[in-house]
């Protein structure tokens, strides 16, 4: 299952999650200010150490740091995770 983890005022989550819902793919959503200590380590990890950034997304252990939305490089990223066929 794919882990979106978002904050609920972030505009480019929530244009991930309406992308997600249009192409059908499965998600989880993770409101980022509810997520236990070790998981926020673990975000703000994957975004370069200094401050948890939204959306961040992780599926099977392979995570993509949160960024600002670009519906080709979502799409392609997606695409790689065999989570959005061609």
């Amino acid at each position: 299952m794919l882990n979106v983890y978002a904050w609920n005022v972030c505009p480019h989550c929530r244009k991930t999650i309406e992308f997600l819902r249009a192409h059908q793919i499965p998600f989880q959503y993770l409101e980022i200010g509810e997520q236990p200590e070790a998981v926020l380590k673990k975000v703000i990890d994957v975004n370069g150490g200094d401050d948890w950034v939204v959306p961040t997304l992780e599926y099977n252990g392979q995570w993509r740091p949160g960024q600002v939305f670009d519906e080709a490089r979502l799409e392609k990223d997606l695409k790689k995770w065999g989570l959005l066929k061609d």
